[in-house]
């Protein structure tokens, strides 16, 4: 006798996983890096969302040329009656600076699981036409 009810395989429980955005952190965590930026005329910042992390060990900020990279790090161990459990990862976001980026003032501060780092930005040469003189 057949039964009309699938049964369960492996093979939905894989894509299931691998649909998922994270492999690791607890089911609300379980999200890449959000970022969000705002451009203004005086400055470039951009804010990551990284909740329960220690800004000074475990998030790094580098600038490359016209890149800016955030990436961070997380490692987490629960124990509980009878059972423990650990997720751990690290994750990384890259954006490209505006033109006129002054690299070298960039400040960054983490606040109750928000980073955000502000660039400024320098005026830049406005456009303007050159004549060509004739011989």
């Amino acid at each position: 006798m057949t039964s009309l009810v699938p049964r369960s395989s492996l093979l939905p429980d894989m894509f299931r996983w691998l649909e998922s955005e994270v492999p690791f952190g607890s089911v609300a965590e379980r999200r890449w890096m959000r970022l969000e930026d705002r451009l203004s005329e005086e400055e470039y910042v951009v804010r990551a969302e990284l909740p329960g992390l220690d800004p000074e060990h475990d998030i790094t900020i580098t600038v490359e040329k016209d890149e800016l990279s955030i990436a961070a790090q997380r490692s987490e161990e629960k124990t509980e009656k009878g059972r423990s459990e650990f997720h751990y990862g690290s994750f990384s976001r890259t954006v490209r600076l505006p033109a006129g980026a002054a690299t070298d003032r960039i400040a960054a501060r983490y606040d109750k699981g928000i980073l955000e780092v502000t660039i400024p930005l320098e005026k830049t040469a406005e456009a303007h036409q050159i004549p060509v003189k004739g011989s």
